[in-house]
């Protein structure tokens, strides 16, 4: 193996952990649920053609998210 494609790996390997880091933290369920929320959105607005339905179920599926972390936030213990 090289110099130059250790260093490459290494610098991907740097970067994929950024982002892990970055992305999922300290609360991994905001990004399953972010994950959750972008699929439900497509699946409707796509598969289903609803549109409408989409642009409503997203903003109400952000809010039901950030109420739960806040609530699991606020939990004694």
């Amino acid at each position: 193996m090289s110099e130059e494609e250790t260093l490459s790996i290494r610098l991907l390997k740097g970067f994929g952990r950024f982002w892990w880091d970055f992305l999922v933290g300290d609360t991994p369920e905001i990004t399953a649920a972010v994950v959750i929320i972008v699929l439900a959105v497509t699946v409707l607005a796509d598969a289903f053609h609803v549109n409408a339905l989409a642009y409503v179920v997203l903003p109400l599926l952000v809010i039901a998210t950030l109420a739960l972390s806040l609530r699991r936030a606020r939990k004694p213990g």
